[in-house]
């Protein structure tokens, strides 16, 4: 097992004992949205920031200079094995797209898993989240479970008993990150992770307009125990994403508040602009 603690101290900060992952496999799930038309770019500029700890991909972005960014900087690569398109008859249906070994080739520090709880497929997407998990046992090599309760049955998938389910059938499969939605309240944040034993980090969800909305979610979240953010849209489609990526690396690493993160961003942010984001 010395190998996934050796590659879980490249994406948890040792010094703050959290993680800032930013995922960037929406590509193909949506097709090339605002923020990832050029993916390499938008890298280049998240990687402008020291804060960053991991990124997310697919396999064959990989290839797309992304080995040259990733020598310059210290950043961990997790590999995303699940994939379904919008376009699909169930798009909540994720089928493993790509292999361990596969991941391992590349050169990934890890390697992530999508489960939609309450879909009609979630029985074999939680069979495939529990072999990849022994696979990533047998050669050390960290597992993300990424888990949303979406389908018939789910009235609400920020419903505090959803998510608490959500994240202890991942914690019983063997993950060792776990990434989930934000259920609204820190109190509520703080009865979910004290069901599980490993990391929780908080999904951003859909672009906020709101950055003190953004900000306050993260900072009640890392108040009661949560171990980091796994944001993608609200860093790569900000008009800002080096920028927005220090503020947020600053609440994650230095426990910087809500008050700090807006008042480091009003440096960079036009006046009209910053009353768009800043109040929706």
């Amino acid at each position: 097992m010395y190998g996934k603690k050796i590659r879980m101290k490249r994406i948890i900060d040792t010094e703050s004992g959290r993680t800032f992952i930013v995922p960037l496999d929406h590509g193909l799930s949506v097709g090339p949205i605002t923020g990832l038309v050029n993916i390499t770019e938008t890298i280049s500029k998240i990687f402008m920031s020291n804060r960053v700890n991991a990124i997310i991909v697919h396999k064959g972005i990989v290839s797309w200079n992304l080995v040259k960014l990733l020598e310059r900087k210290k950043v961990a690569l997790v590999l995303h094995l699940s994939g379904a398109t919008s376009l699909s008859p169930d798009p909540l249906d994720k089928h493993i797209v790509s292999t361990l070994e596969h991941a391992i080739k590349l050169g990934a520090d890890a390697v992530s898993v999508h489960v939609n709880m309450g879909a009609p497929t979630e029985a074999r997407m939680l069979e495939e989240l529990g072999r990849v998990s022994e696979e990533c046992a047998a050669w050390g090599i960290p597992l993300l479970a990424m888990m949303y309760p979406r389908g018939e049955k789910i009235k609400d998938q920020y419903d505090e008993k959803y998510i608490s389910h959500a994240a202890r059938v991942a914690a019983e499969l063997g993950a060792d990150i776990i990434k989930i939605n934000y259920p609204g309240t820190k109190e509520k944040f703080k009865e979910i992770i004290e069901g599980v034993n490993v990391p929780v980090v908080i999904a951003g969800g859909p672009k906020l307009n709101s950055l003190e909305t953004l900000f306050q979610m993260i900072y009640d979240s890392l108040m009661v125990g949560g171990s980091g953010v796994c944001f993608g849209r609200n860093v790569f489609q900000s008009p800002i994403p080096t920028r927005i990526a220090e503020a947020i690396g600053g609440m994650v690493h230095d426990n910087w508040n809500v008050e700090k993160a807006i008042e480091y961003l009003e440096r960079f942010l036009p006046l009209e602009r910053r009353i768009e984001i800043c109040h929706g």
